[in-house]
């Protein structure tokens, strides 16, 4: 098994205790360990099955429900059962407007930038706290199949995922009880459990097909000297074996003379029909002819029409490989090796598409649902000291971040992040016409910045005069092999900038790394609720700045009752930010946006109407 024998801080030896490796998938999720032959596997807790769907139920009496357990209120309690979280993950809700009929919860739409809440009766749930249930459900299942806790792990995320994302997840895991050691490309997972990767004198480029249940991405990566670098990625986040099950209902339906608004309306039938159709898929994957009934419905199909329905959508993949090899200035000649992934790449038509498409046999031995988790039970084998072939580079022990608005650390460069590195992000302004901004930068993990360590603090001056939220201020750290930090701001509109240096292990010591890594865990959920208040009353605190100056601006266009109900709306919310809970807040910053939203649309129309006026098209 897995196990850690070194200090986080220095590399020397210390205690064991099993890492496991994650697979927390938008439609499925599983975990594995390294077993005492020395061999990945993926856990089966109790035979509840190797997969567990990432899918929660939350019930009338707050009772929560999750994975397999969960998947029947998809159907009969939709508004409460929260699916394909993982695509709300580190996102805002102009990022995902344009999907939004598909989730049948209600993803709140606070007309910000801020990220998505997710509404369930009267209560309000970060993507973070729901992937958390899914992890902690992983853990538990972990602990009770492997007889010991489990409180380290290796998470994979998607190529694509950004900083932002790869944080969510990180603290997705935190609020689970888990220390997530390290946040591992998908692609370079299912690389290593194909030992892709481990030789330190290898030079390979890959493509790794990755195609579930409802997305599509495919990577190019170059592994050299065990270091795998992203040349590029490609994909679909709505393409996937859901769309294979619905071709084959489409034809069912059209075969059968069915009427297809009816076969909607009843969500058993519907159900019942998807069901039916996955059957066939799977069926289809080793016979020529799959035939059955629902109750008196025929369900027969050809393995020739199942190849024939699903071949646009084949097409679709392929033409993201061709982006994306487009993207990594290269062709097909160059990939040495192509991995598949995902339980749809199990479909013969998939596979030989894509064999054909680059030239060459595809790697598709290891069971595609179960090949990023058990890469990624190798990579926790690799940072637990396990393998005596590979080389770990110097990571750093503790996160490094800076303040935000309410008291708040943003990580910037994750604890156990590759030494020497480079990180950044970009900021804004507050308040308008703020020529000033603060910069303190801490280290550690807790949520608060008063529970972690002060490093350095400056200032950048000079900012120009300007409306909150149009400055744009670049941070970025860059943390050198000898453990050095710079932090540079940049304001990019006029070029001021300002850095400092700091060392960041100077006056540690091992045994107060340590400590402040168990607090964090320690503290996860009591961090993580007063980070979520904070940041309700500082949403909720903009939210009455913009409203107060929008009835200031354009009082012109609103009747006095309108006025009055907006500041009665207003005065609910400032009373609720004193004492409120966070659901109490959110609550009212829903309310308020509600009502104000035609009054924004009503201003933009007449001033396109003032700017057309006299104007012919």
């Amino acid at each position: 098994m897995a196990k850690v024998s070194i200090n986080l801080a220095t590399g020397s030896l210390q205690k064991e205790d099993i890492i496991v490796g994650i697979d927390l998938g938008t439609t499925n999720s599983l975990v594995a360990f390294i077993n005492p032959d020395k061999d990945p596997q993926v856990i089966n807790d109790t035979g509840k099955g190797l997969l567990v769907p990432s899918i929660i139920h939350f019930g009338k009496s707050g009772e929560i429900t999750v994975g397999n357990e969960a998947k029947q209120y998809l159907i009969t309690d939709p508004s409460s059962t929260i699916f394909s979280v993982k695509r709300l993950l580190g996102r805002s809700y102009h990022d995902i407007e344009n999907y939004k009929d598909f989730f049948s919860y209600k993803v709140i739409d606070d007309n910000t930038e801020s990220l998505v809440k997710i509404a369930v009766g009267d209560k309000f749930y970060s993507p973070v706290e729901l992937s958390s249930l899914i992890l902690k459900e992983l853990k538990e299942r972990a602990e009770h199949a492997l007889k010991t806790p489990v409180s380290r792990a290796v998470i994979t995320v998607p190529a694509y995922f950004n900083d932002s994302q790869r944080q969510a997840t990180r603290d997705a895991g935190k609020l689970a009880g888990l220390d997530v050691l390290r946040i591992v490309n998908e692609p370079t997972s299912a690389s290593l459990a194909y030992g892709i990767g481990l030789k330190p004198d290898e030079t390979k480029t890959i493509a790794v097909y990755d195609l579930g249940g409802g997305t599509f991405d495919v990577s190019i990566l170059q592994i050299q000297n065990g270091i795998f670098e992203v040349l590029a990625t490609n994909g679909n986040t709505f393409l996937g074996g859901d769309d294979f099950d619905k071709a084959i209902v489409d034809y069912w339906i059209e075969q059968n003379q069915l009427n297809r608004n009816e076969v909607a309306a009843d969500k058993e039938l519907s159900q019942g029909l998807r069901l039916k159709a996955e059957e066939a898929k799977k069926a289809l994957t080793t016979q020529n002819l799959f035939n059955d009934m629902l109750e008196s419905i025929p369900c027969a199909i050809t393995k020739i029409k199942f190849e024939e329905l699903i071949a646009a959508k084949v097409q679709e993949t392929i033409t993201c490989c061709q982006n994306a090899l487009k993207d990594a200035k290269l062709s097909t000649s160059d990939i040495d090796e192509v991995i598949m992934v995902g339980g749809s790449t199990r479909t013969p038509f998939v596979k030989n598409s894509v064999a054909s498409f680059f030239n060459k046999p595809v790697h598709d031995q290891i069971n595609p649902d179960q090949v990023v988790a058990l890469g990624a039970a190798i990579q926790a084998d690799i940072l637990a000291g396990n393998r005596s072939d590979i080389l770990l580079l110097d990571v750093t022990p503790l996160s490094l971040g800076i303040e935000t608005m309410g008291g708040l650390m943003d990580i910037i460069i994750p604890r156990n992040a590759k030494v020497p590195t480079k990180a950044g992000r970009q900021y804004t302004t507050s308040v308008d016409g703020q020529v000033n901004m603060k910069i303190s930068v801490y280290q550690g993990e807790r949520d608060l910045i008063k529970e972690n360590r002060k490093l350095a603090e400056f200032d950048l001056k000079g900012i120009p005069a300007m409306p909150a939220g149009l400055p744009k201020v670049d941070i970025n750290f860059l943390l050198n092999a000898d453990g050095i930090l710079t932090v540079q701001a940049i304001e990019l509109r006029s070029g001021v900038k300002q850095e400092v240096e700091v060392k960041p292990t100077y006056g540690l010591s091992d045994d107060e790394v340590e400590r402040m890594l168990i607090d964090s865990i320690t503290h996860a959920k009591d961090d993580v609720s007063q980070r979520m208040l904070i940041e309700a009353r500082t949403e909720g605190e903009q939210m009455v700045y913009t409203a107060e100056r929008f009835i200031e601006k354009n009082s012109q266009f609103l009747s006095d009752k309108e006025i009055v109900e907006t500041q009665d709306l207003i005065t609910a919310l400032k009373d609720t930010l004193l004492t409120g809970s966070k659901d109490d807040i959110l609550a009212k910053v829903d309310a308020l946006n509600n009502f104000t939203r035609p009054f924004a649309e009503r201003v933009m129309d007449e001033a396109i109407n003032k700017a057309m006026k006299g104007k012919s098209l």
